[in-house]
């Protein structure tokens, strides 16, 4: 995935200026920063669904600009406010996506059940998933945005407001669909995800990046790794200042 020079205003605000970076195939990217720094409506522009008012988008070997149609068919978004109909099933949930996606009833309901199985919930499959704990519906986005088998995956917030054991199953999750080759673009506020699995990130403030490398590198530009955390780095670079 490339992303070069990419531009987006909303009136006289800037919300992404000037962005450029690539993922590769296999690699687990971060995207972090404050609230308002960008990272959702630069996630919006990558998965089709805002175009930029200038910059290049190539997903697959496709052009966002003539091709965007080929790049909703090889990418998946688990967006951060949970997609589920609360009065379905979780199996309905998950056929219904998988039918968006363009899977014929039988692939749907395969590939539903395969999914479920991954994520821990084979046998909520017929719960109604109002009923279901947020853990839960969590794991069900997840499972939702790999319907239809994307190359590559769109993870904004995946694991806000759970519980340990989920955000773990979550984790454990992301790296297995990594080791079979998936790339995934993950944005997160926990600093510590993003250092535990991702092999790199890039930190947005004010609608730019301001940094980006390994975990490791920058943490090495504070100090000494071990000690010093990814934490550290995000408010050495974006500030203390409250953010709304």
């Amino acid at each position: 995935m490339i992303a070069k020079d990419l531009h987006k205003s909303f009136g006289d605000f800037k919300a992404v200026n000037g962005v450029s970076f690539s993922i590769n195939k296999g690699e687990i990217f971060g995207l972090l920063g404050p609230n308002g720094a960008g990272k959702t409506t630069t996630i919006r522009m990558l998965s089709t669904v805002l175009a930029p008012d200038s910059g290049q988008i190539i997903i697959g070997g496709h052009s966002m600009k003539s091709e965007a149609e080929a790049i909703r068919s090889i990418i998946g978004v688990c967006p951060q406010d949970l997609a589920l109909y609360e009065d379905l099933s979780a199996i309905d949930n998950m056929i219904f996506f998988g039918r968006m996606a363009g899977l014929n009833s039988q692939d749907a309901r395969t590939q539903a059940m395969a999914n479920l199985k991954l994520m821990g919930l084979e046998e909520r499959a017929k719960g109604k998933v109002a009923k279901f704990s947020g853990g839960m519906k969590r794991r069900i986005n997840l499972a939702i945005a790999l319907m239809g088998n994307p190359q590559l995956l769109f993870l904004d917030e995946p694991t806000v407001g759970i519980d340990p054991q989920s955000r773990n199953n979550i984790y454990e999750n992301i790296l297995g669909l990594q080791k079979k080759g998936m790339t995934v673009l993950y944005t997160t506020h926990y600093m510590e995800e993003a250092d535990r699995i991702c092999q790199r990130v890039a930190i947005m403030d004010g609608g730019k990046i301001i940094a980006m490398d390994t975990p490791y590198q920058l943490k090495s530009q504070l100090g000494s790794p071990d000690k010093v955390t990814l934490e550290d780095v995000f408010l050495k670079l974006t500030g203390r200042s409250l953010r709304d």
